[in-house]
C-alpha cells in the first residue's frame, strides 16, 4: 500500500514539475516584448502616420506573427477587437440557431446572411492585422482579403435593412433597384479599395481616398436608407419602438467609426504618443464592432416582430437575395486574386 502511494506521489511530483515548465516554454516560444522595431526599420509601406514605434520586423516565421497575438505591438488592439467580436458573434448566432430555423424558414435566410457576413468580416480583419507584417506581398494579400470581408458584410447589412427594417412606402420607391445596386456598390467598394491599396498603398493621397471611400459612401447612403426612413416615420408618428432605438445607436456608431477611419486622430494631435493605444484606427474598430452588435439586436427585433410586413413585401424572394451574397463573394474574391497577381508582378519588377 505504501509503495502504491509512493508511486502516485512520485507521478504527481513529476506532473507538477512539467506544469512548472510551461511558463518557461511559453516565454521561449513567444516573441520577446522588445521584438518590435521603429518606423525607420520597416519599409514605407508599413508605416502609419504619427506612429513611430511598435512595428513588427518583416520576414520572420509564421509562428512569430501568430504568437504576436499575445505581445504588445501597434496592431495588437486592432487584432483583439475583431477577434473577440468574431467569437461573440459566433456564440450569439450559434445560440440563436437553437430557436431560429435558418434552413427551413426562408424569411430567416437574410438573418443568416448577416450572421455569416459579420463573422467573415471580423475574422478577415483579424487575419489582416495579425499577419500583414510578414512581407510586402502578405501586406497586400491580407488586406485584399479584408476588403472582400467588408464588401460581404456591406451586402449583408443592406439585405437585412431592406428585408426586415423597411417600411412599405419606402419599399415602393426603391424595390426595383435596391438589391442589384447594393450588389454592384459592394463590389465597387471592394474593387476600389483593392485598387487604392495597389496604386496608393498608404491611402493618404486624394486618388487613394476617392477610390476607397467614395464607393463605400455611396453604398452606405443606399444601404442605410430603409433604416433612416424607418427612424423618420417612427419619429413623426411618435410610436415607441425598441428596434428603432437600436437602429439609431447603430447609425450613430457607424458615423463615429467612419470619422476615425477617415482622419488620423488622436495620433495627429499627439504624434509619437499613440504607438500601442489611442490610434484612430483602433477607435474605428471599436465603434464598428459596437455598430455591428447594435445592428444585430435591431434586426433580431425586426425579424421577430415585423413578419406580417416583410413576408407580404418580399414573398418568396429570400433565397434569391441570399444567393446573391455568394455571387458577390465570388466576384470580390476573383477581384482580390487578380489584384494579388498584379502585386506579385509589381514586386518582381522592383527586384529586377
Amino acid at each position: 500500500m505504501a509503495t502504491i502511494v509512493s508511486e502516485k506521489l512520485s507521478h504527481l511530483f513529476i506532473n507538477i514539475q512539467h506544469l512548472c515548465k510551461i511558463p518557461r516554454l511559453l516565454a521561449e516560444a513567444l516573441p520577446a516584448p522588445s521584438s518590435t522595431v521603429g518606423a525607420s526599420d520597416v519599409p514605407q509601406l508599413f508605416r502609419k502616420p504619427y506612429i513611430h514605434a511598435g512595428y513588427r520586423p518583416l520576414h520572420q516565421s509564421w509562428t512569430f506573427y501568430f504568437l504576436s497575438l499575445f505581445q504588445q505591438h501597434n496592431e495588437a488592439l486592432n487584432v483583439w477587437t475583431h477577434l473577440l467580436a468574431a467569437f461573440i458573434l459566433l456564440g450569439k448566432f450559434w445560440q440563436l440557431s437553437q430557436t431560429v430555423d435558418f434552413v427551413g424558414d426562408p424569411h430567416a435566410q437574410p438573418l443568416f446572411v448577416l450572421a455569416v457576413s459579420s463573422i467573415i468580416y471580423s475574422t478577415f480583419s483579424t487575419s489582416a492585422h495579425l499577419l500583414q507584417a510578414k512581407s510586402e506581398f502578405c501586406h497586400y494579400t491580407f488586406f485584399f482579403l479584408d476588403y472582400v470581408g467588408v464588401a460581404t458584410y456591406q451586402y449583408g447589412s443592406a439585405l437585412v435593412h431592406y428585408y426586415y427594417a423597411i417600411e412599405p412606402e419606402w419599399h415602393a420607391w426603391i424595390a426595383s433597384f435596391y438589391i442589384p445596386s447594393a450588389v454592384v456598390l459592394a463590389w465597387l467598394s471592394c474593387a476600389g479599395s483593392c485598387y487604392a491599396k495597389y496604386r496608393c498603398p498608404h491611402l493618404s493621397s486624394l486618388q487613394g481616398r476617392l477610390c476607397q471611400e467614395m464607393p463605400s459612401a455611396v453604398a452606405y447612403a443606399l444601404d442605410i436608407s430603409p433604416v433612416l426612413h424607418r427612424i423618420y416615420t417612427s419619429t413623426i408618428s411618435g410610436q415607441s419602438d425598441l428596434a428603432v432605438s437600436y437602429h439609431k445607436c447603430h447609425v450613430l456608431c457607424f458615423l463615429v467609426a467612419a470619422f476615425f477611419f477617415a482622419y488620423p486622430y488622436p495620433e495627429k494631435w499627439f504624434p509619437g504618443k499613440c504607438h500601442f493605444v489611442g490610434q484612430g484606427h483602433q477607435i474605428f474598430h471599436m465603434f464598428l464592432i459596437l455598430c455591428t452588435f447594435t445592428q444585430v439586436e435591431a434586426v433580431l427585433l425586426d425579424y421577430r416582430t415585423r413578419r406580417p410586413i416583410y413576408s407580404q413585401l418580399h414573398g418568396s424572394l429570400a433565397p434569391f437575395f441570399s444567393a446573391l451574397c455568394l455571387f458577390l463573394m465570388a466576384c470580390c474574391s476573383l477581384t482580390a486574386v487578380y489584384m494579388t497577381v498584379k502585386v506579385k508582378r509589381k514586386i518582381w519588377q522592383k527586384r529586377e
